[in-house]
């Protein structure tokens, strides 16, 4: 069971089979910035960071943000996303 998405301030949070994926992130205006994100080896090949990615980016597009991903894993995934992708900044 994947667990709904958290958000700590500084830290966007999934929980799934008990482990936690998450993605670090900081505000700069109406920017997220993504520097991390990152699975726990149990969930690797899973989907899961994938899973965390489409929430925290239906997160961000509902509160009308941008992002700006320094991670590789981020912005690999959104600029894959057909439904993302634009929210980058």
């Amino acid at each position: 069971m994947t667990s709904a998405l958290k958000d700590t301030g500084a830290r966007f949070e999934m929980v799934e089979q008990g482990l936690t994926s998450f993605a670090d992130y900081r505000r700069a205006g109406d920017r997220v910035i993504i520097d991390h994100v990152e699975s726990p080896p149990a969930l690797r090949g899973t989907g899961a960071s994938g899973r965390l990615m489409e929430a925290l980016s239906a997160e961000i597009q509902a509160r009308g943000l941008k992002i700006t991903p320094v991670c590789g894993y981020a912005a690999a995934w959104l600029r894959k996303s057909a439904a993302y992708r634009g929210l980058v900044d």
